[in-house]
């Protein structure tokens, strides 16, 4: 009965998946985990039930116990990075990069605005710096996200002079490699620079790491992410995402 459930889980999760409903890429991975460490859990009970089979069964249990507790404890370990990166640091910058986070109906998801408000208030005390909104055109948008995140500081007070658009990315990555650019044509020394990365507070530690790998010298903005059940499902992904940054 329990596996049946799961194979369900994971099929009703897999079609609002497929659908488009909110965060439930999310959501089939982890019932597809989960069931896939169930399945196991029950084939190995299933093979000890048979006599012939109960030493194999008993060191193949400990060895998944093993890999359950090693595989948590690394879980425990990506989290705890995640957090200590998950605020605000103070130091003189030279400008200011917010990262893209999607559109809906060609304006700022949750997401993105919640970067967006946190940038605003940031800027109200950090002088006349300049701040890049970054992302370019995605799946089924008609603006590229820079453009619908230049005109949302605008309608807010953000001088239009200071906002620079970097039009062109598509990942974290390319956000801050091409604002490098960006920045570098407009004539700052990227070499000796100091820039403010605003990003979801889980966001903030991969974010820095990755600044790193595209050569900037970067502090952490943290916007507060919208809605606790955001806040679990997007701290429980990024574990994962930082994982693959650091080691593959």
């Amino acid at each position: 009965m329990i596996a049946v459930l799961s194979i369900l889980a994971s099929g009703v999760s897999f079609i609002l998946m497929r659908l488009r409903f909110s965060h439930m890429h999310i959501i089939f991975y982890l019932v597809l985990g989960l069931s896939f460490l169930l399945a196991t859990y029950l084939i190995l009970w299933t093979l000890g039930a048979h006599g012939r089979y109960t030493r194999l069964a008993m060191i193949l249990r400990r060895c998944y116990m093993i890999c359950l507790a090693v595989g948590l404890a690394f879980f425990l370990v990506m989290q705890g990075l995640i957090i200590s990166g998950a605020r605000t640091e103070e130091a003189e910058v030279d400008a200011v990069i917010v990262l893209g986070a999607g559109l809906i109906n060609n304006t700022p998801s949750l997401i993105l605005a919640s970067r967006l408000d946190a940038a605003i208030e940031y800027l109200k005390t950090h002088g006349n710096i300049p701040v890049i909104v970054s992302g370019g055109l995605g799946r089924g948008e008609i603006i590229t996200e820079a453009e619908a995140m230049s005109r949302y500081l605008v309608a807010r007070g953000v001088d239009e002079s200071r906002v620079w658009k970097e039009e062109a990315s598509t990942s974290t990555y390319e956000n801050l490699r091409f604002s490098m650019f960006l920045m570098k044509e407009k004539g700052l020394d990227i070499e000796n620079i100091r820039v403010a990365v605003v990003s979801n507070e889980f966001h903030l530690y991969r974010a820095r790491v990755i600044a790193g790998k595209a050569g900037l010298d970067a502090i952490g903005v943290a916007a507060e992410t919208p809605g606790l059940h955001r806040r679990v499902l997007y701290y429980f992904r990024e574990a994962f995402a930082l994982a693959s940054e650091l080691f593959l």
